[in-house]
């Protein structure tokens, strides 16, 4: 079929929505095919706050911005939620492993091969389970390129560029189950001139038959866990160790020598019983260079049709500390939470089922592997009894740390220097400092900049399990509760409780400067961007192509002809320059609802069943004829 081209309508670049109301409006009522966009402008960010708001440091007044971002994973619901704080106010959802009827996630051509599909075209996974999202580094601290974010349903490893904040590459791991801790390297640690953040690392907390192809089912007793790691920039798995245990959470050393993971279940018991067994538990180390060395080396194997390269990381197999590739520290039955404090000096790990702390000193790790230290054990400096079911811990920058306490439902703060001096015998000192009620049983916590060289010492997350009473009912499921805590001063004082839909885990706040978004897209970085000069219908056989601009108030083809059977793939760009200028595109009975914004390119593809008419209309608020930006699709029998 000969291509059609639509009349080619007039770019016009509009910088602000303010600036195009107050001098366009009028015009654009009139003419519907000029670019006309409304809503939104910038405030004047230095506007004076009223005087109310200095009674309420989380009031943040109309004009001003937040000074934080809180990047939140956010459980079952498979995604990453975006809070401003201190206000604690949502600013955006970005689905990740799930899908998102707003944006299209999962509609679109583009979100369906990041996220993986089967022959048909049909997604392989709709559901996800986030459970920790972090930041990648420069010079220890966050650098605006990526946040990494796992899936313990899928064993699934994804990025998101922080720049769009949108997903733009998923991994799957190879023979791992239940993958639930991760942590990016701080800098590369073979080259010393690369400072950033080269490679991810992922712990499995899921026994497995390995390969789990169908043997060795009744026999766990053979089977293991694997410690994967992924090259940030291409996401591909790099290398896996395998290991004693089950891993929980990680921690990486700013100097990128080591990496951690708390472990429970070092009984390798295939039961809560047995799994429970020991006295102590144990926080594994993981000598990067070693492994990498010994990798290089060849000294792996490979596991059922993954050409992924092992190493073997497991007890028996690393007895002499001066070629071990890992270390076993013990540390409290069943912990949870393993954290790297701002001065690179210490990991600390929350006992869960001991009312301990164990703080481990990174120093004294690599004296172990040099064959100076007698024992693991002898790495860890300090081990202060702080309460009951303690989870996660983060830092102010100033030596104290913070520890969730699920079961007595509290935040508390103690010093890291005075729990180091009780352990060596000083009786003298009490390493607690605080204790601050949550509402209720906090399950993660962290606190502004605390995973980096700046912790600055200002705000506390508490992510709360359970919010019975706090709010109006809704039926059997509450609401959870994200409460802020100013950790300013000696006290910790709660400033606000917000309600969070279920079920949020672990997140980082980032200071505001640290982010670098863009607010326009450049088309030019979409292959199948749509112009003036290659816009129209194209048709081979049975497959139509369709491609469609648009531009406020209007899709550049009013008539789109098809037939009953055909396969069409729509690609629309947004023509408009305008930040924050929009469109949507949904195409009733067939399933599709997406967005494009400014400069963008998206595509979907969908097949015609039913003979009629079906009006393709803007689903993205745009323009003042908003609700007159339509086309025709015509589904002829």
């Amino acid at each position: 079929m000969k291509r059609t081209k639509p009349a080619p309508t007039d770019a016009i670049t509009v910088p602000s929505r303010r600036d195009f109301l107050g001098k366009s409006a009028l015009a654009g009522m009139a003419t519907a095919g000029a670019v006309i966009g409304l809503s939104g402008c910038k405030e004047d960010s230095k506007a004076a706050k009223p005087a109310a708001a200095a009674a309420d440091p989380t009031h943040i007044a109309p004009g001003q911005l937040d000074t934080y971002y809180a990047f939140i994973s956010a459980g079952h619901a498979g995604e990453v939620r975006v809070l401003g704080l201190p206000s604690g106010r949502t600013l955006k959802r970005i689905p990740v492993f799930n899908t998102d009827c707003m944006v299209g996630w999962g509609t679109t051509n583009e979100s369906k091969a990041v996220m993986g599909t089967k022959p048909d075209g049909s997604l392989q996974y709709t559901t996800g389970d986030t459970h920790h999202v972090h930041g990648s580094y420069k010079d220890g601290t966050y650098d605006s390129r990526w946040l990494f974010v796992n899936d313990k349903i899928h064993s699934r490893l994804a990025r998101i560029r922080m720049d769009t904040m949108e997903c733009d590459k998923i991994t799957p791991l190879p023979n791992v189950m239940g993958f639930h801790g991760i942590f990016p390297d701080k800098r590369d640690p073979v080259d010393a001139a690369i400072n950033y953040t080269t490679r991810v690392f992922c712990g499995a907390e899921f026994h497995i038959p390995l390969p789990n192809d169908g043997r060795d089912l009744d026999d766990p007793s053979k089977w293991g866990c694997l410690f994967s790691c992924v090259d940030a920039a291409t996401m591909e798995v790099r290398w896996q160790c395998r290991i004693d245990g089950n891993m929980e959470l990680m921690a990486t050393s700013y100097d990128g020598k080591l990496a951690a993971a708390t472990q429970y279940n070092t009984e390798n018991a295939a039961d809560l019983a047995g799994m429970m067994a020991a006295e102590r538990d144990a926080c594994v180390f993981f000598h990067i260079e070693r492994i990498e060395a010994a990798i290089k080396a060849g000294k792996t194997t490979t596991i059922g049709s993954s050409k992924v390269p092992v190493v073997d990381g497991r007890v028996a197999a690393n007895g002499d500390p001066k070629t071990a590739l890992t270390c076993y520290v013990p540390v409290g039955k069943n912990p949870h939470g393993v954290n790297a404090s701002p001065d690179g000096k210490y990991f600390v790990c929350a006992g869960k089922l001991s009312p301990t702390a164990t703080v481990i000193e990174l120093a004294k790790v690599m004296q172990w592997f040099a064959g100076d230290l007698k024992t693991q054990r002898d790495s860890v400096v300090a081990e202060p009894e702080i309460g009951l079911g303690p989870l996660h811990t983060a830092f102010d920058g100033r030596g104290n740390a913070y520890t969730s306490l699920f079961l007595d439902s509290q935040v508390v703060k103690w010093s890291v220097d005075l729990a180091i001096a009780q352990f060596k015998g000083d009786k003298t000192v009490k390493p607690i400092l605080d204790r601050h009620d949550v509402h209720y049983q906090p399950g993660h916590g962290y606190s502004s900049m605390g995973e980096t060289k700046e912790a600055d010492g200002k705000y506390f997350n508490s992510g709360n399990k359970f919010s019975k009473d706090r709010f109006l009912p809704v039926g059997p499921l509450h609401p959870e509760t994200e409460q802020i805590l100013d950790i300013s001063g000696d006290k910790m004082v709660l400033l606000a409780d917000h309600t969070a839909y279920p079920e949020p885990h672990d997140g980082c706040i980032v200071r505001r400067d640290r982010v670098k978004t863009r607010q326009v897209a450049t088309m030019t970085d979409f292959p199948n961007a749509v112009t003036a000069e290659n816009a129209g219908i194209e048709r081979k056989g049975n497959k139509v192509s369709v491609r469609l601009m648009s531009q406020a108030p209007a899709f550049s083809m009013p008539v789109i002809k098809v037939k009953v059977g055909d396969e069409v793939t729509l690609t629309l760009t947004n023509h408009d320059k305008v930040e924050d200028l929009t469109h949507g595109c949904a195409i009733p009975f067939h399933n599709i609802n997406f967005i494009v914004n400014p400069q963008e390119t998206r595509s979907v593809t969908f097949k015609t069943e039913h003979a009629g008419a079906y009006w393709i209309y803007c689903t993205h608020f745009c323009h003042a004829l908003h609700l007159e930006m339509r086309s025709r699709l015509l589904v002829e029998a």
